[in-house]
Parts: C-alpha cells; sequence; structure tokens
C-alpha cells in the first residue's frame, strides 16, 4: 500500500530542514500553523545535535528546541538574521503582512550586513482569502521585497507539494550562496483544501 502524498505544509517544512536550517523561529499563527506541528514533528528527526550547543539551549532538557515561537517579525529577523554569526543557519516561518513589521530589521541588519536567511511567508491577500482589509499590504509585499533588492521565490496551487519542497531548499541555498536573505511567498490558499 502506498503512502498518501505529502501536503503542503510538510513538503516546506522538509524543505526547511533540507535547506540546512540549524534552527527555525516562527511568529504564531493559525495560517501557518500546519507548518508550523510539521515542522516541531520532524525536528527530532534531522537533528544532528549532540545535546549541546544553541539548539538545544532554546528548548530545554525535554525537547531539542530547533523550532520555536517568536513573539514579533523584526524579532524574528534578529535573532535568526544574527546566526550565521555563529556559523550557523536561520529559517523564519511568518505571514507576509509581517513584513510590515520587519523591513527595518530586513534591510538594515541581514541585508546591510550580508546574512543568509530563509524566511517562508504565508501569502496573505490572494485567492480565498477571507480577510478584506489585510489586502492593503499584502498585494504590495512581492513588490515591495523586490524593490528592496530582498529576491522572492513565489509558490501557488499550480506546483505540487514535491515542487514546494525544492525550492523551499533551494531557496536556502541561494541565501547561503548570495549571503543575503531570500522569501518564499507561499499561497497557502486552496492547497490541501485548508487554510493552509
Amino acid at each position: 500500500m502506498s503512502s498518501p502524498p505529502p501536503t503542503y505544509a510538510a513538503s516546506i517544512a522538509a524543505g526547511i530542514w533540507a535547506s540546512g536550517a540549524d534552527l527555525v523561529g516562527y511568529v504564531p499563527s493559525v495560517s501557518v500553523a500546519p507548518v508550523i506541528t510539521a515542522l516541531t514533528e520532524t525536528e527530532t528527526e534531522t537533528d544532528t545535535d549532540t545535546g549541546s550547543g544553541i539548539g538545544s539551549e532554546i528548548g530545554g532538557d525535554d525537547r531539542p528546541g530547533r523550532v520555536f515561537p517568536l513573539s514579533r517579525e523584526e524579532e524574528a529577523m534578529g535573532v535568526l538574521g544574527a546566526l550565521p554569526l555563529a556559523g550557523k543557519f536561520g529559517a523564519i516561518v511568518m505571514q507576509d503582512n509581517g513584513f510590515g513589521n520587519a523591513l527595518t530589521a530586513l534591510t538594515t541588519f541581514n541585508a546591510a550586513y550580508h546574512l543568509p536567511l530563509l524566511i517562508v511567508a504565508n501569502t496573505r491577500g490572494g485567492l480565498g482569502e477571507y480577510n478584506s482589509m489585510i489586502h492593503s499590504l499584502c498585494q504590495h509585499v512581492p513588490g515591495l521585497l523586490d524593490r528592496l533588492g530582498v529576491r522572492v521565490f513565489e509558490l501557488d496551487r499550480r506546483s505540487g507539494p514535491d515542487d514546494w519542497q525544492a525550492v523551499v531548499a533551494e531557496a536556502g541555498t541561494h541565501a547561503r550562496m548570495t549571503y543575503r536573505p531570500v522569501v518564499v511567498l507561499a499561497h497557502f490558499w486552496a492547497t490541501d483544501g485548508k487554510g493552509a
């Protein structure tokens, strides 16, 4: 009997781990909750940390602590963006409307100091969006990031979960290769028939 195909959320998680991320921070949101769940369920499977060092210090003794929440997007840019200074690589999972909070940190720290960082953001404001107020910022995020010189890759339901995993992993490689933050905007709406 064959196993069911991977979900988009599981593919994002697998792509983040395949990118070589040592730590993953997230800003809690119901729309990215399936990705966060997939990351926490697989963090021990991909854990190369032996129980000492940066990963175990965050989570304590009862879990590896490679996946952890942060309160705001600009905090995520600082905490995960500083990892290259310690020889590590970080990823962030958030919503794209959070770039309203994160742009100053992203441009004056991560981009300005050539710190590689993988950012996977759920795109809001597209097909299936129920919140009419979210469109005012979110529809401009791809163009805004492009104007700021931040490389953006977009995923939507026209690609299957395997492609999502590959693009996320390659975006992490691209971030490390170019010494820059890289953003993957993932249109989770109407993929698995749920919010994410």
